[in-house]
């Protein structure tokens, strides 16, 4: 019986103390502060399908936003790209508005939309976002759900470095244990009645938030017209764990640092490091031997986190390193985060899907987002010649990889009907490192053939296309597929 009380005054005093919190939070009526904070954002993009680039269906999804200013709202950048429309709502029910994306960055995955109409901003109030997350056992996650703002309450995992859910650009994000299913939907992340983040993902149990300081440093310098783009860490490093390794450095003391073990192959001569360089500290944060610091707000992080951590692109960065023996201070430049300095892009945002049809066969650029169509699991289950190229740098003669990615069939190509993702080194002699020098090389046919070469070790290294009739060819087959043009090129 003892036993009971105690546990039915435990319970009382815990449902006591969340009491007391919502109620500290709420307004006299009750209801959350945060309704007029936190309104719906339903997005229709336009969802290519990279194995058919030529069709364009669209999507449409719902997230959130927070009011963060004068006619201002802020959200994740997911799903914004390549919208058609966007409209809000607030308060979970009622009107919807139109909407307008004023700015966007992937890298920093942060988007700012407006309304044009003063009707909308009638009732709204602009919330400030935390300039600290808190280590706490316990969070809330606030989202509009069948017209009501549903609070629920989340547990705190870890601080961790991580790429961005649209970059490869590491930042600090928070990662928060939940069993609430529907998560990474901009939902706003709350401790001691502050927004601390935004939700940007959820696998399992773990949903990963976006932290408020990160958030608030990016629109700041957006604001103020000094936002040049997130910077990184473009050379490769190793944690100094093996002793063996760390005495051949000749790094005195005990172990430390993190081991320099590649720098870009298109790093100038006067590239700040060099590879068995020793990171010691960074920032003026010294660098253990599992190559992390330790942050003063998020505890033990991975050294990445530093690139992002009150730097953006082009800012210098101090580096301690040890080089052949002796501590050296450098200055180290942050690249700015660019899909478009790879050979294969991670993302191509806002852009309808390249192509280039030719007698059924059709051409596209490689990049990520198409072999993302074999699946999460994309890097062992599509063709390793295309997941090898993403390992290389771009370079003059080849800044781009081009592919026969299909052919569609037709009495001009009988007999190479299954051939599909070969990468094409030349048509009719000239190198091909674009669709442009593509579409040029196809204007001369050789001896009345065009000849097609593919790069060496591909199962077929040439093919060739009767040029009298593939100008016919290519109508028939855009007229049986339903291929509104026999190319989209940029």
């Amino acid at each position: 019986m003892m036993t009971m009380t105690k546990i039915a005054f435990g319970c009382a005093v815990f449902a006591a103390m969340m009491c007391g919190r919502w109620c500290a939070a709420a307004e006299g009526n009750g209801r959350s502060p945060f309704e007029s904070s936190v309104v719906t954002l339903e997005v229709t993009s336009k969802d290519y399908d990279y194995f058919q680039p030529w069709t364009k269906p669209t999507r449409s999804v719902r997230k959130h936003a927070l009011v963060v200013g004068e006619k201002e709202l802020v959200t994740t950048a997911q799903n914004l790209a390549d919208q058609t429309l966007v409209r809000v709502q607030k308060r979970g029910r009622g009107r919807w508005y139109n909407a307008e994306v004023r700015w966007v960055d992937y890298h920093a995955n942060l988007g700012v939309i407006s309304v044009a109409d003063d009707a909308f901003w009638t009732g709204l109030k602009a919330v400030e976002l935390s300039g600290t997350v808190p280590r706490r056992n316990d969070y809330e996650i606030l989202r509009w759900r069948d017209g009501n703002l549903e609070m629920r309450r989340a547990d705190f995992s870890k601080f961790t470095v991580s790429e961005g859910s649209m970059s490869f650009a590491p930042r600090i994000q928070l990662e928060l244990n939940t069993e609430i299913g529907g998560l990474g939907w901009a939902e706003p992340v709350l401790a001691d009645g502050k927004v601390v983040g935004l939700t940007v993902s959820k696998g399992g149990n773990v949903c990963t938030v976006m932290p408020t300081p990160f958030m608030a440093r990016v629109l700041e310098a957006k604001k103020a017209g000094r936002f040049p783009g997130l910077g990184f860490f473009d050379f490769v490093w190793q944690a100094g764990q093996n002793p063996a390794t760390l005495e051949y450095l000749r790094v005195p003391g005990e172990p430390r640092g993190a081991v320099v073990i590649e720098v870009p192959k298109r790093a100038a001569e006067d590239y700040a490091l060099k590879t068995r360089d020793v990171l010691l500290e960074v920032d003026g944060f010294p660098i253990d031997m599992e190559g992390d610091y330790e942050d003063p707000d998020y505890g033990h992080v991975m050294l990445e986190g530093l690139a992002t951590r009150g730097h953006f692109a082009g800012d210098k960065v101090r580096m301690k390193i040890l080089r052949e023996g002796k501590e050296v201070e450098i200055q180290y430049e942050l690249p700015k985060a660019d899909f478009s300095v790879d050979l294969l892009p991670m993302f191509v945002f806002d852009k309808e899907p390249e192509y280039l049809v030719a007698g059924g066969l059709v051409f596209q650029p490689l990049h990520q987002q198409y072999l993302r169509g074999w699946g999460d699991d994309w890097r062992r289950r599509a063709p390793f010649r295309l997941v090898y190229a993403t390992s290389e740098g771009p370079t003059k003669e080849r800044p781009t990889v081009v592919i026969l990615s299909q052919v569609l069939p037709d009495p001009i190509n009988v007999g190479y009907q299954e051939v599909r993702n070969l990468v094409l080194e030349a048509v009719n002699g000239r190198t091909v490192r674009n669709l442009k020098d593509l579409q040029e090389a196809l204007k001369s046919p050789k001896d009345g053939v065009h000849v097609i070469e593919f790069f060496r070790g591909d199962n077929l290294r040439r093919l060739l296309l009767d040029s009298g009739d593939l100008e016919a060819s290519t109508a028939r087959v855009l007229k049986r597929y339903g291929i509104p043009s026999a190319s989209v090129i940029h």
